[in-house]
């Protein structure tokens, strides 16, 4: 089965996915937060604002090119792996990540120069325009990409001619069922992100000794946006789970690993899904919670995976991978609170919340993968849920293809990734000054002129 050249390049298009996911993840919540703090040196006129700012947008530029040039490796694949996706879900795929292009990488293209060289070169208000056009460009890229992604769980909007998928709505394509709760829960979870990564990495510096006052002010900024964000998204993902339960009921049961079809369906906290069994080994379960959950009433039907034979995701993967996404989601949330609550109460944080916030640091990146992968595994066998299977899309490669390019991809990811965070490290390492000390630095701070 491992060596079966679908499931080869299903795993080749999962790395690049997973390695891409991580960079528009910090980039689309840190594009608004560096505009935050943009705004507060405005308005305050404390030098340590302008000096948070050169420090993270270095971080934004890092993690934007990481974007673009993992995205491009990944598009290649529609080519190379999945021709068949493309013959017969272009006419839908391949306008929307148009529509991408022209729209938000080519704003964020055009002023990207201006917010990361132009402090001081051009006027404060040109320098803001620009971080605020960057900033709306993260967020309209994820717009379409998270609309396309959409389609292919809910479609609507289309008809079938020939085999080949023909357009009869853009309106219902684009918002179609599922779209606007992934897209806000998108939207938070990056937020949700960069709140940890700059709480983190300014946490560290505190415990390091090189941190100063805009250090400070940035682990607070961190800890009230995740405060805030966590919560938010616990909401949107139960928005998001009644949709799903709607719209792709085989998804809800292997995230749940319910087999048979029951009403008062328990919650398992842990179990070893078998497949071979169709039953949960060792499960651990909480009474009608799972219907409570996902009905809304404790007495509420869930369909079960023995509904869909032959059609349902792997039931492990999808099983566990939820359970790290929303583990880490309540942790956060924990965190957060214990954040807000020792910064009103202390005004200064103590040692073991800079500790626990410091290893959070990366916390956004595994919750996001591990709900991607609830996601993406959940919708197997389809490429579009219940219009075009995987099976059927892929290239006609042998596995020693597949796996050698795999094998490279690999290599050349864990490359990259420890290249990302060790220069994130270094940065992180340069003394007080880099971020906001409340030192003169004989830069000129740029002041908004009305």
């Amino acid at each position: 089965m491992l060596f079966d050249p679908v499931v080869l390049a299903r795993i080749q298009f999962a790395a690049n996915i997973s390695f891409h996911i991580l960079f528009p993840a910090i980039t689309i919540g840190l594009a608004w937060l560096l505009l935050y703090f943009l705004w507060r040196g405005v308005l305050s006129k404390e030098r340590y604002w302008d000096q948070i700012y050169a420090f993270w947008v270095k971080i934004f530029a890092l993690s934007f090119a990481m974007g673009v040039v993992s995205g491009l490796t990944m598009s290649f694949q529609f080519g190379t792996n999945w021709p068949g996706f493309m013959e017969k879900a272009g006419n839908v795929a391949g306008p929307l990540l148009g529509y991408e292009v022209l729209t938000a990488f080519f704003l964020e293209a055009s002023f990207l120069g201006i917010m990361l060289f132009g402090r001081g070169r051009v006027s404060a208000r040109m320098h803001l325009i620009a971080t605020t056009l960057v900033a709306i460009g993260t967020t309209l890229s994820a717009f379409w990409i998270l609309s396309l992604n959409s389609w292919m769980h809910t479609p609507a909007g289309y008809s079938i001619e020939n085999g080949v998928i023909m357009v009869e709505s853009w309106w219902d394509i684009i918002f179609n069922p599922s779209f606007p709760y992934r897209l806000m829960h998108m939207l938070v979870a990056s937020f949700l992100t960069c709140a940890f990564l700059i709480a983190g990495v300014s946490a560290w510096r505190l415990l390091k000794g090189v941190g100063g006052p805009g250090t400070r002010k940035v682990l607070q900024t961190g800890i009230v946006v995740a405060a805030v964000a966590a919560p938010l998204q616990i909401l949107l993902g139960d928005l998001h789970g009644l949709n799903t339960l709607e719209h792709q009921p085989a998804k809800v049961a292997a995230m749940e690993a319910i087999w048979d079809t029951q009403r008062g369906a328990p919650f398992t906290l842990v179990a070893w899904p078998d497949e071979g069994t169709r039953s949960n080994r060792f499960a651990v379960e909480i009474p009608y919670a799972a219907s409570l959950i996902l009905t809304h009433s404790a007495d509420g039907e869930v369909q079960g995976l023995n509904d869909f034979p032959g059609e349902h995701p792997p039931v492990a993967m999808v099983f566990w991978s939820f359970r790290v996404m929303v583990g880490l989601g309540v942790l956060m949330l924990l965190v957060s609170w214990w954040g807000c609550w020792e910064l009103l109460r202390r005004r200064e944080p103590g040692r073991l919340l800079l500790h626990a916030v410091s290893w959070m640091t990366f916390s956004g990146w595994v919750a996001v993968l591990a709900g991607w992968y609830v996601t993406e595994i959940g919708r197997q066998p389809w490429i579009v849920n219940g219009v075009l299977r995987v099976a059927d899309v892929a290239a006609d490669h042998t596995a020693a293809t597949v796996g050698s390019t795999l094998v490279g991809y690999l290599l050349m990811y864990v490359f990259l990734l420890a290249s990302y965070i060790g220069a994130l490290r270094y940065m992180a390492l340069k003394p007080a000054a880099s971020l906001g000390d409340g030192k003169d630095t004989g830069r000129p701070v740029p002041v908004l002129e009305v």
